[in-house]
């Protein structure tokens, strides 16, 4: 997945929703509909998310240094993580406790602003607008999603992808056009019984789906975050050009490791001929170096161990770990 096609439907994402918090705010002062305020607070949480997004982009893109020597590329990770935070605690549980304050406020007996207001149709034009606005950020994920996605489905693209500003999107312009449809059904239902539980009801649905969609990120990004292996498809092209490179008589063991969306890390023991000289198997070794990086062009950190292949050995034991340090 390009970087640049994960950063267009970011800034499409931050352009709709800073348009869309801006309108939603304007509104809920006219109206006090606690939907809009959840949903208002859920779009300033996606803004900043995707502001977020585009600086971890930005900082992944730096040079290795002798203090981290495989590069920045999992400052993508680290943002995507810090998102899921983000939506998790403005966004969900904003819009929760707005929905128990709004409950009580109610029961207490308090006036409700939305019903009480001239400007009542204001909030059903703001959200209809906002769906709109939100479909075409969301269709612009999408078709740059498509573009990488394959045949594969949603779910399993949104599991398997290594680059984690695409997903994001999908995730977060799904949960705010969901979020949307609930805030429209709470303050059309209050319009139409007269009865504010239902703006709650709206407003505590919108929390309860920002929760789960940040879990879900959250989830996703730790398991990038801790290191995934490349892809099968990756994994299977490595192999084939490894055993293809003449002197290569078959691969002992190889493990692979994302360093960053775009940066894998292959590390793999290669039987060669008992009887090659040194030069020979140095030239068996460019070789493969050659053949894995046509054939994976993200392999930026390669380690290629000549062994004798041996069906009977028998790894020496590894020695017991230090103790830690007492205090």
């Amino acid at each position: 997945m390009s970087a640049e096609g994960g950063n267009k439907a970011v800034v499409a994402a931050l352009a709709a929703n800073t348009f869309i918090a801006l309108t939603k705010f304007g509104a809920w002062l006219l109206t006090g509909a606690s939907s809009l305020l959840a949903e208002a607070i859920h779009s300033v949480a996606d803004a900043g998310n995707q502001a977020l997004l585009l600086v971890g982009s930005r900082r992944a893109k730096r040079g290795a240094s002798d203090e981290h020597p495989f590069g920045y590329g999992r400052e993508r990770y680290i943002f995507a993580f810090i998102v899921s935070i983000v939506l998790f605690s403005v966004g969900g549980l904003f819009a929760l406790y707005e929905a128990y304050h709004k409950y009580h406020e109610i029961a207490q007996g308090h006036p409700n602003q939305l019903l009480e207001s001239r400007w009542w149709w204001v909030p059903i034009a703001i959200l209809l607008a906002a769906i709109v606005a939100e479909g075409l950020s969301f269709r612009t994920a999408i078709r740059e999603s498509n573009r990488s996605r394959g045949s594969v489905s949603w779910i399993r693209f949104i599991r398997s992808a290594k680059a984690p500003e695409l997903p994001v999107i999908l995730l977060e312009d799904f949960a705010a056009l969901l979020g949307l449809v609930f805030a429209l059904l709470g303050v059309g239902l209050t319009l139409i019984t007269q009865n504010g539980y239902f703006d709650v009801g709206g407003t505590a649905l919108i929390g309860l789906l920002l929760v789960a969609v940040a879990v879900a990120l959250a989830i996703e990004t730790k398991s990038l975050l801790l290191g995934e292996s490349a892809t099968r498809d990756a994994v299977a092209r490595i192999e084939a050009a490894l055993n293809g490179t003449p002197g290569i008589e078959r691969i002992i063991h190889m493990k692979t490791l994302h360093l960053g969306p775009e940066e894998v890390l292959v590390a793999a023991k290669i039987g060669v001929r008992s009887g090659d000289t040194a030069v020979e198997v140095a030239e068996v070794i460019d070789r493969a170096e050659v053949q894995i990086r046509q054939a994976e062009p993200m392999v930026t950190a390669l380690y290629l161990e000549p062994d004798i292949y041996d069906p009977g050995y028998v790894p020496a034991a590894r020695p017991e770990p230090p103790a830690a340090a007492g205090h």
